[in-house]
């Protein structure tokens, strides 16, 4: 056995989930954490990601609750004039590192990359082979429990004949000879990046045949911004709406009129709710794109076809199929944040784990016993179904008035930034923002109690 860590947590995992819990932990805690990840650097799954990926939300919502990810500007050019600032994947990438430097040079971090953690005592170097000891009283952080998965590491989920032109979504940046046509698969943000993306290199839409099992609803980018009143107001507009729908179906139906949900097709039921934020600009683009095809999961390509539970279709010999079919987000059951043997990352509130990861750790660092902190931190799941989004959002807010009852909490959670229904301290009030918090106080009993009866 190699040298023993000398740490009083182990967080696994150094992605947006990990860091940012040990960010707010080491702010508020006289404590040493070792963290641990198999890649080479801190920032996760955005290390595989393809080139040209870029945050689907504002920047500000984004990263650890000490350092700002970006400027926290609003963008003076190009179709997203008047919305906040997206960070690309380098820019995310080095922002992690820059946070990493600074936790590691207070003397509070020791980052131990290319390495795995055993699940017991052993940390084992992927490098060298070196072993280190876990002491028994370092607290382990589960940070990988709901890791995505990218298709640059995770092979296609259907058959690939030897011959066939098949790559991750990465490759389409490094092309050195254009095919003729294009196939994307994934109904998913990936997907609709990957779409987006050809499409502005010049490739006519007919060239494009995207095989998308299901409909995704998306949110409108517009109405999920850092300024209270545009959050709070769709909040608000979203617990009005659901007061008395009568169905999931028609809640989402009410909220597309109302411009805060979106879909490709109008004319086809969207049943997939995982709600990444599009532009308006983003889905105009994205509907130039005839070639839909609407038969379920692809189960194998050959060339020049694709094969389907119930039949095939031909497409061009040549055809590069483009894999977007990864799992990005992960169901695991959900399970106390809180537990003997770990501390289990998992969201809190609806839509933004980065807030509800840096909430665990401000709450670790500020409560004692287990049972008080996973009273103030329930956790809540993530949107795959309507169902589920039902479940996402009523989860959420019970969550967060659980944790915003406590005064020294609220107080953290209205200076953090990612926190999106902050309103922060000396912010001006406003006719809009006074009209947004009324529509919440007003609707949101009833739409919250409207919202279990779907779960």
């Amino acid at each position: 056995m190699g040298r023993q860590i000398e740490a009083d947590y182990l967080v696994v995992g150094a992605g947006a989930a990990g860091m940012a819990f040990t960010d707010a932990l080491i702010d508020h805690a006289d404590v040493r954490v070792a963290m641990v990840d198999r890649r080479h650097a801190a920032g996760g799954h955005w290390l595989a990601a393809y080139p040209f990926v870029r945050l689907h939300q504002a920047s500000a919502f984004y990263g650890v609750a000490s350092t700002l990810l970006g400027e926290g500007r609003v963008q003076r050019v190009g179709p997203e004039t008047g919305l906040h600032e997206r960070a690309a994947g380098a820019e995310i990438c080095a922002y992690y590192g820059r946070v990493l430097d600074r936790m590691v040079g207070a003397g509070r971090v020791e980052f131990l990359p290319n390495c795995e953690f055993d699940g017991e005592h052993t940390v084992v170097s992927l490098v060298s082979g070196d072993r280190l000891e876990v002491p028994e009283s370092c607290r382990i952080v589960d940070a990988r429990y709901l890791a995505p998965s990218v298709p640059a590491e995770k092979p296609p989920p259907f058959k690939v004949s030897e011959d066939a032109c098949v790559v991750p979504v990465n490759e389409l940046a490094r092309l050195t000879r254009a095919p003729s046509a294009y196939v994307v698969v994934g109904s998913g943000k990936t997907a609709t990046d990957a779409c987006v993306w050809l499409l502005a290199r010049g490739v006519d839409p007919d060239a494009v045949t995207w095989v998308r099992p299901r409909e995704p609803w998306m949110l409108n980018r517009a109405r999920v911004q850092p300024d209270p009143a545009v959050f709070l107001g769709m909040v608000g507009d979203i617990m009005a709406a659901a007061t008395d729908a009568g169905s999931m179906e028609e809640l989402f139906g009410r909220l597309e009129d109302a411009g805060i949900m979106l879909r490709i097709d109008r004319g086809v039921p969207a049943t997939m709710a995982k709600t990444p934020t599009l532009a308006i600009w983003e889905v105009d683009r994205l509907r130039t794109v005839e070639n839909v095809v609407r038969r379920g999961h692809l189960t194998a390509v050959s060339p020049g076809r694709l094969t389907f539970p119930d039949g095939s279709i031909s497409v061009a010999r040549d055809a590069m199929v483009v894999h977007c079919a990864a799992d990005g987000l992960k169901y695991p059951p959900l399970v106390p944040v809180w537990r003997p043997r770990a501390i289990t990352l998992q969201p809190i509130r609806a839509g933004f784990p980065c807030f509800g990861a840096a909430l665990i750790g401000y709450v670790e660092a500020t409560r004692a016993g287990d049972a008080e902190k996973n009273r103030l931190c329930p956790p809540s799941v993530y949107a795959g179904s309507l169902a589920q989004w039902a479940a996402m959002t009523v989860m959420g807010a019970r969550a967060s008035a659980s944790f915003l009852a406590e005064p020294d909490i609220k107080e953290w959670a209205d200076t953090v930034a990612l926190n999106p229904a902050r309103i922060p301290p000396g912010h001006p009030a406003s006719p809009a923002l006074d009209a947004a918090r009324e529509r919440v106080a007003a609707h949101s009993a009833g739409g919250l109690a409207r919202l279990a009866t779907f779960m």
